[in-house]
This record gives C-alpha cells, sequence and structure tokens, in this order.
C-alpha cells in the first residue's frame, strides 16, 4: 500500500471501541461488575491516537507536507456536528429539567465544551461542595476536550519536524515518558489534575501515536498470545481497577498496554480478532462516538429529574433509548456530514458560527444565573439555598515558613495581624460569610483554618466513609502541625467549630446516615464520645494554659431530612406533598439535643472550666422544633451546612469572640 493512500479500514478497532464504549456506558449505568468500566475512554485515548497519528505521518512521510487545513477540517466534519445535536438538545431539555444553580453550571461547562476546555472546567471545579458528578451534564465532554488540546499540538511538531523524522520520533518517546513519569507522580498528590488534564493523560494517545509510526516504519512481530494478552490487560482493567484517588497513575498502564497490543496484533488471524471483526461489535463501534455523547446527557438528566431511578427495568429503558439516540446521530448526522464535500474555509465558517451560538448561549445561563424565574416563588427558597454557599476564598494562602508552614490559612476582616483563630471542619467554611462580617464590623482581623470532616481536636486520627485514606492521614498531619504551631504563637482567642454529634455518634443522620467516621485521640481509650469529650476538653484546656481565651461553638442543629437540591427537585417535578415538605424541613428538637447528648456533660465542664459555649440554636429551633425555614426563608445547604444568608443572620452570635477583651 502507498503511503499516498488512505490506510486500509481495520474493523477489529471498531470491534475495540465496542469494548471500550460499551465499558464506560454500563459503568455510568451502574452495572454490577464493572467496577473499571471507566478505562474505557482510556481505550479511546490509544485508538485515536493511533488512527490520527498514523494519518499524519503517512502523509508527511508520503507527500512531503502535512496539511493543517484538511487536518482539521476533518477533525470539525467528524466531530462537531453530533457534539452539537446533542449539546443543544440537552440545552432544551436543561431548560425544562434543571433547576436553576445547575443550569448556569450547564451554561459554564457548554461553553468550556464548545471550545474545549471542558477539561480544565471540570478540574477546576473539583472540591468539597463541587455538585455531584450525576449533576453535570457535559462532564463526558472532558475526554474530548483532552483529545483535541492534544490535537493542537501534535500536528503543529509534526509539521515543524516533518524534514526530521528521526527528531520527531525522538521528541515523542521523549514526551510520552515524561507524560507518564508525571502522571504516575502527580496522581498521587493531585488526583483530578493527573485525571482530567492533557499533560498527565498525553502519554496515552502518544502510546496509539508511537505504535502507527513504528508499526509504518518496520514490520512488527504477531502471535495470537499477544491479542490474548492484550484483552486480558483490558478487560482485566475494566474488571478490576478500582475508582478513586490511585486512578490514573500507574493503573492506567494496563488498558494501554492491553490495547497497544491489541491494535498491534489486530491483523493476525486468530480468535480474538475475528470476534472483534465480527458484525456485532463492528456496529457499535461504528456508533461508539455518538453513543459516548449521548448515554451521559441520557443519564444525568433521566435521574436528574426522576431522582433516581425504579430499578432495573428503568434502567434497561434509559439505556436503550442511549442506543437509540446513539444511531439516529451517527445515521443522520454524523455519516451524512463527514461525507459532505463542503470546502474548508465554509466548513471553518459554519463550525465559528454554530461555536459562537453555543458560547453566547452558556453566557447567557451563566449571566441569568440559571433562568430562576421559570419556577413559580414558594420553590425558588430552596433553589436559591442550592445556591448560596460559594465563598471568595481568594485571600487563603499556604505559608512556606513560619508556624503555619504547609497549612492553607485564610485571613477575614481588617488585613492586619491576627489575634483571633478560628479552627474546624467545614462548618466554618459554612460560616465564613457571617464571621466575616462580624471581623470587619468589629475591627477585628481573623484567621481561619478548616478541613472538611476534621475535628480541631489534638491528637485526632480517623477512618471516614466519605475520605480517602489520605485526606484522613491528611487530617491527623494537620492537627499536629496546628498542635505545634499554636504553642508557638498564641492567639488572643481562639474559636473552635465543629460538626460536634457527627464525630461522637460515628456518623451521619437522616440522608447522609452512610457517611460514618470513627475516630480515637492518641492516648485514649474507651467509647468513641467519650474519646471526643476528653479529647475536646484536653483541647480546650491546653489552647487556656497557653494564655488563649477559648471559644467552643456547639453544633448547628441537623435537620435530618432536609438537602435544598433534592427538596427543590422533589418540588418541581410534583413529587414532595406539603405534608412530606413540613416532614423534611423540620425535626423535634428532642432529636436534636438526643445527637449532642454525648457531648453534653463535656460542654458543661468546660464553661465551668471558663470556656464559652456559643449555642446556635436559639437561631434555628423553637422549644419543640428545629427548622430549615427561618420566615419562610430556606436556611440550610444539606442537612448540616447552613448558607451564607445564614451564617450572616447569626452573625452576631460570634459578637465577643472578636470583641472580647484580651487573652486571658
Amino acid at each position: 500500500m502507498s503511503s499516498h493512500t488512505p490506510p486500509l479500514y481495520r474493523p477489529e478497532i471498531d470491534g475495540l471501541r465496542s469494548i471500550a464504549v460499551l465499558a464506560v456506558v454500563l459503568y455510568h449505568f451502574g452495572v454490577s461488575g464493572l467496577q473499571g468500566g471507566f478505562v474505557g475512554v482510556d481505550v479511546f485515548f490509544v485508538i485515536s491516537g493511533f488512527l490520527i497519528g498514523g494519518l499524519l505521518w503517512r502523509e508527511g512521510q508520503g507527500t512531503g507536507a502535512i496539511s493543517l487545513k484538511r487536518f482539521y477540517m476533518r477533525r470539525i466534519k467528524r466531530l462537531a456536528p453530533a457534539y452539537v445535536s446533542m449539546a443543544v438538545t440537552a440545552l432544551f431539555v436543561g431548560y425544562v429539567v434543571l433547576l436553576p444553580f445547575e443550569f448556569r453550571e450547564f451554561g459554564k461547562s457548554l461553553i468550556a465544551a464548545t471550545v474545549y476546555l471542558s477539561n480544565v472546567n471540570f478540574f477546576r471545579e473539583a472540591g468539597y461542595f463541587d455538585s455531584a458528578s450525576e449533576d453535570k451534564v457535559l462532564l463526558h465532554t472532558w475526554s474530548l476536550s483532552v483529545e483535541e488540546q492534544f490535537y493542537i499540538v501534535l500536528p503543529i511538531l509534526m509539521v515543524v519536524l516533518l524534514r526530521r523524522p528521526l527528531g520527531l520520533r525522538v521528541v515523542l518517546w521523549l514526551s510520552f515518558w515524561a507524560s507518564l513519569i508525571a502522571c504516575i507522580w502527580i496522581t498521587q498528590r493531585s488526583q483530578p489534575a493527573a485525571f482530567y488534564l492533557f499533560p498527565f493523560r498525553a502519554w496515552e494517545l502518544l502510546a496509539g501515536v508511537l505504535l502507527a509510526i513504528e508499526s509504518q516504519r518496520r514490520t512488527l512481530q504477531e502471535h495470537s498470545a499477544l491479542s490474548f494478552a492484550g484483552l486480558a490487560l483490558v478487560l482485566g482493567g475494566i474488571l478490576f481497577i478500582p475508582a478513586g484517588a490511585q486512578f490514573p497513575g500507574w493503573h492506567a498502564i494496563f488498558p494501554v498496554l492491553g490495547t497497544v497490543l491489541l491494535i498491534a496484533n489486530g491483523q493476525h488471524e486468530n480468535i480474538v480478532n475475528r470476534s472483534l471483526r465480527s458484525p456485532l461489535p463492528v456496529g457499535i463501534g461504528l456508533i461508539s462516538y455518538s453513543l459516548y455523547l449521548w448515554h451521559w446527557p441520557v443519564l444525568t438528566l433521566s435521574s436528574y429529574y426522576r431522582d433516581g431511578y425504579a430499578g432495573g427495568l428503568e434502567v434497561v429503558f434509559w439505556l436503550s433509548l442511549s442506543f437509540l439516540l446513539a444511531y439516529l446521530s451517527w445515521r443522520f448526522v454524523e455519516r451524512p456530514f463527514r461525507r459532505s464535500t463542503l470546502p474548508p474555509w465554509p466548513t471553518f465558517g459554519v463550525a465559528a458560527f454554530v461555536s459562537g451560538a453555543l458560547v453566547a448561549a452558556g453566557g447567557l445561563l451563566f449571566i441569568k444565573d440559571g433562568m430562576i424565574e421559570r419556577f413559580a416563588p414558594p420553590l425558588r427558597t430552596h433553589i436559591d439555598a442550592s445556591a448560596d454557599f460559594l465563598q471568595d476564598w481568594s485571600r487563603c494562602t499556604v505559608p512556606a515558613t513560619g508556624p503555619f508552614a504547609g497549612l492553607e490559612t485564610c485571613p477575614i476582616g481588617p488585613e492586619e495581624t491576627p489575634d483571633i483563630l478560628i479552627w474546624g471542619d467545614s462548618h466554618v467554611r459554612a460560616l465564613k460569610e457571617g464571621l466575616e462580617l462580624a471581623a470587619y464590623e468589629a475591627n477585628a482581623p481573623a484567621l481561619l483554618i478548616w478541613r472538611a470532616g476534621c475535628a480541631p481536636v489534638f491528637g485526632l486520627t480517623k477512618d471516614e466513609t466519605s475520605a480517602t485514606p489520605a485526606q484522613d492521614n491528611a487530617c491527623t498531619d494537620a492537627n499536629v502541625k496546628i498542635e505545634a504551631a499554636l504553642r508557638e504563637d498564641v492567639f488572643a482567642r481562639v474559636l473552635l467549630v465543629g460538626r460536634w454529634g457527627y464525630y461522637s455518634n460515628g456518623g451521619g443522620v437522616g440522608l447522609d446516615a452512610g457517611n460514618l467516621i470513627a475516630a480515637e485521640i492518641a492516648g485514649m481509650s474507651g467509647a468513641q464520645s467519650e474519646q471526643i469529650s476528653s479529647g475536646l476538653g484536653l483541647t480546650t484546656g491546653a489552647l487556656q494554659d497557653l494564655g488563649s481565651k477559648v471559644f467552643v461553638l456547639s453544633a448547628i442543629p441537623e435537620i435530618p431530612d432536609y438537602d435544598s437540591r433534592k427538596i427543590a427537585r422533589a418540588l418541581a417535578g410534583h413529587r414532595l406533598s406539603s405534608t412530606q415538605l413540613d416532614d423534611a424541613v423540620q425535626t423535634p428538637r428532642s432529636n436534636v439535643e438526643a445527637r449532642a447528648m454525648p457531648l453534653e456533660k463535656a460542654f458543661q465542664k468546660m464553661a465551668a472550666q471558663g470556656i464559652t459555649i456559643l449555642d446556635p440554636a436559639p437561631y434555628f429551633c423553637t422549644d419543640t422544633h428545629c427548622s430549615a425555614l427561618h420566615e419562610g426563608k430556606a436556611q440550610y445547604f444539606d442537612n448540616n451546612h447552613i448558607i451564607n444568608a445564614a451564617a450572616l443572620r447569626i452573625r452576631s452570635l460570634f459578637a465577643d469572640v472578636f470583641t472580647n477583651g484580651a487573652a486571658q
């Protein structure tokens, strides 16, 4: 075959695509046994690199030139039409289904996906209060952005080094190893960066590119054992690689290597390749791009509207709809546009116009805050609450030196040296707006230190179901550093904030009852509630001995069955009666007091020793009930975190922290 001619069609690669897309789709739809189904994306990366890299190499070596204009025209015709049809459909369905906060975020992700920065957008969004992945309708476009960022760099690099093929191969090999090593290294330090960002995924695409180049330069050894080994690695990854903080890292090597072996040995006659070339896998492979595009919006929007699926039959229905839409997209959108004879410049013009329209639509949604006017006023308070939990943390830093070196510290109030420390868990974050305004009103600079799920208690170790082992260890390490820092740098006043009932009872309540935590205090034994009580008492006592005036905020009352997002969705979907709503937004005060009981004696003892206990219950409770509403306005984000408006309303509770004299 002349290098001037297009490559021969490889049906087994479409068969391999079917494995990749089915792994991803079935994993997302919750089919059991596929705990590593997400590695189908890694398989796609290698296939893409092999096909596109091989095409560019063949063109360059065969003609002595690479036409970037023709290359990007092909990319637009291949990818844009199906993406646009999916995005526009999701936009209209989202208008009907999504609440304003999620619809606003959809607008932002629509902009990012259209300009191929989706991966950067979702990387930047990763965080404690980030909305669940199931609410992000365009989350799956992160992988498309990684590919297109790669295909901005690769063709230009190949054009620059076109007349130096050896130099090009050396650069590609060095880039491959640098990206792989960086991926393994950064996964342990910032897993979201390793997962989403192009530099740490480039090695997977480069594996395919290098395979294409080396296979065109020389004949590669073929053997049926290589196909079996490749299939075993890919299927093993799909079945056994766990999701979480260790991926991609070195785990991604297995599906990538397996894909390389399958493609390299793909033209060998053996049962693996014959199976991959059979009609069903090839047919699924042909629609794999459309299936990947459509399945995630179908899943997210349907489960969002339905508040989860009723059972297996409903899963089958939505899964079948995904396949139907994928086929229609391939048959009537993908294939016709791909075969169109529209010249390059008109193609670029149409693409620019449509992209501009999508970006404008996304911008409008963001500027209009998701168009809350779509919903009736009684529903809006819960909608407002679901969006009122973001704060400005731009003043936070991680000092390189000093007592708090390596810890994130966040100044509030006037920009002066703080003599007030507020230390706690995620409830510090929830209270931040109120604390900050109180600091400004009292002209008293303060310092916030917080870590989710990490009680402000010296000597704490924990094992939390909603945290990774690394996060558990980071909590322990942070508390050790804070204790050492406070012995070196004494603050006049210290406020401790925590969800105390969570730590003393060993878990959440109501909607988050599945969040469990096992906590111990160094040098102590006995029941967890006793250790937390004693540990808190020793911590406050140690701070007093150092010369600080100590305050403790007894926990914000928990409203077990309240979640602003769930309530708003249920009301919007007419799935919640007035009685059910009343039950969800309030709880008997006796239940709140029962959750607090394990620490009640500890608080009484601390108060007797001069510790000031701040009680937020009067702001949220009557004599008989505690409520997520105040004067008809929602005050909570979920069942234990209050929103910014509530934090501002109760800031007078902290007046003594910011105005009450000097150290004891």
